[in-house]
């Protein structure tokens, strides 16, 4: 489950128990809970997180943002989401695998993002890798419904043998606000019965 700090510990599966009390009645441990009528949490959390996405763009974009969460909050990441989205081209694929040397200098040099030579690295490689994957299974987002359902020890895994900088946190993370992992949003979140009618692919099986 997302959180307001930098991946914290009570960030588990375990406090997403609920007791009866319908909706409305948040743990004050949740995000759900931390995320209501904040400028930036409130619309991420109401409106993308734990909904399902399929686009190319879209997909890499949460990727990016994902991995540049590492280590910082996820509020400095949401405050620089469109800078984010101005380096690196509208989150095209296409274009980002091309970068060379001087896009590397340019996003090196940016203050509108997280300036962080493994973090660049890893985005460029990522697109790439992208690339290849779509043109094997004709999207990312087929890539992953390809492989759904795994455990978040078998995506980790998997994801480590085709991106770089992806770590448990940083996959499962990925995984649960895109829907294909449970644990977005408590049963008790206003939110919650939006995520099921999105039909997200965990309830698939």
């Amino acid at each position: 489950m997302r959180s307001l700090l930098a991946r914290p510990e009570w960030r588990t599966l375990d406090s997403l128990s609920t007791k009866p009390g319908g909706i409305g009645v948040l743990p004050e441990n949740s995000y759900c809970h931390h995320a209501r009528g904040h400028p930036f949490h409130g619309p991420y959390h109401d409106h993308e997180y734990g909904f399902p996405r399929t686009t190319d763009s879209e997909l890499f974009e949460r990727l990016i943002l994902e991995i540049n969460q590492a280590g910082l909050s996820w509020l400095t990441i949401l405050k620089k989401r469109e800078g984010f989205r101005t380096a690196y081209d509208g989150f095209d694929v296409d274009v980002v695998a091309e970068y060379g040397d001087a896009d590397r200098a340019r996003l090196l040099g940016d203050p509108g993002i997280i300036r962080n030579r493994l973090k660049v690295g890893a985005a460029i490689h990522n697109a790439g890798r992208i690339r290849e994957l779509r043109d094997e299974f004709g999207s990312f987002a087929a890539w992953l419904d390809a492989h759904h359902p795994l455990g978040k020890a078998d995506w980790v895994k998997l994801f480590k043998k085709n991106f770089r900088f992806t770590g448990g946190e940083i996959t499962g993370e990925f995984l649960i606000s895109l829907g294909y992992l449970p644990g977005a949003h408590v049963e008790t979140c206003p939110v919650w019965p939006k995520v099921l009618e999105a039909d997200p692919p965990w309830r698939r099986g």
